[in-house]
């Protein structure tokens, strides 16, 4: 027989090692049905959701939501960051949400604009902490890793390499340096802001004619999800109590960006709730996966490790 229920409610969260032993979801999984395991990452995650050929272009899809002209041309992104040296060379401790403000951010690209224009590319401030660069020229991309594969890590690892990847470095070099000394980073010091000192380059291509999903509608705030949700023509909530909540099958709840502790102190009683009423999926960053339906809270004899 065929089975045709609906896809259960889903709920993707970070990455399985972040919980510890006595967090209360540990409750749902350890009485919950294990399923195969599922992609590794954020942007994996987000082509599990929203399948699309090549890898997402998240910088045509991000700017398309954001300022809705994105058809037209190859987009890169290039997201305001902080980098810091260190004795081993330097290492990516931000990349966008560094509170900046729409007038510091056209102030610190003002210096920019020049050198992106003698390489045949327009820097568009899409954002406070969204830039982009429009390219006009159709030559191939090398691979620029997403932020989240180089928070934390040495940043010379993660640049192109080769041939095709010299250009950008030498690039990126020049940014860097007109970024040092500006006279916005100098303010954002003294007022205990990381400074913006390197542009994170990522998330290349064109806007996808069509975006599909399984997905009925998506519950979050990630700008990213947001956009492949709306490309895709599924609804959009924004996150919260009242939201989570009424969550229905077949929709998506990302709590992947939110701390363990938030998860505990806020939206876990919410799941709890939740799952009493319904089949629930609970989708790891890291790519475990279990599905908790109504009745496993009987099997009162499983309890969790700790």
């Amino acid at each position: 027989m065929t089975d045709i229920s609906p896809r259960p409610l889903e709920c993707w969260l970070p990455n399985l090692q972040r919980f510890e032993p006595s967090h209360p979801l540990r409750a749902l999984w350890t009485r919950a049905q294990r399923l195969d395991d599922g992609t590794k990452g954020y942007l994996h995650g987000l082509s599990t959701y929203f399948p699309c050929r090549g890898g997402i272009p998240a910088a045509a899809l991000t700017r398309e939501y954001l300022l809705g002209d994105a058809a037209d041309a190859c987009w890169l992104s290039a997201d305001p960051a902080w980098v810091q040296p260190d004795l081993s060379g330097a290492r990516l401790l931000a990349c966008g949400q560094l509170q900046l403000s729409m007038d510091e951010a056209q102030s610190l690209a003002k210096p920019l604009k020049p050198v992106f224009g003698d390489a045949g590319m327009t820097l568009e401030i899409s954002s406070p902490d969204r830039w982009h660069l429009r390219l006009f020229s159709q030559s191939p991309l090398p691979d620029f890793a997403a932020p989240e594969q180089a928070l934390g890590e040495d940043l010379y690892e993660h640049l192109p390499q080769g041939p095709d990847g010299r250009r950008w470095r030498v690039l990126l070099n020049e940014v860097q340096v007109l970024l040092h000394q500006h006279p916005v980073n100098a303010d954002r010091r003294a007022r205990g802001l990381p400074p913006v000192n390197s542009l994170w380059l990522w998330g290349g291509g064109t806007l996808p004619q069509r975006v599909t999903t399984t997905l009925a509608g998506v519950i979050g705030e990630d700008l990213l999800l947001i956009a492949l949700a709306r490309r895709a023509g599924i609804p959009v909530q924004s996150r919260n109590a009242a939201v989570v909540s009424g969550a229905s099958a077949g929709w998506l709840i990302d709590l992947q960006d939110q701390t363990v502790d938030d998860i505990a102190n806020i939206w876990w009683p919410l799941l709890q709730t939740v799952a009493k009423r319904q089949p629930l999926t609970l989708a790891f960053a890291s790519g475990e996966r279990w599905l908790h339906r109504p009745w496993h809270r009987l099997r009162f004899w499983r309890k969790a490790a700790r």
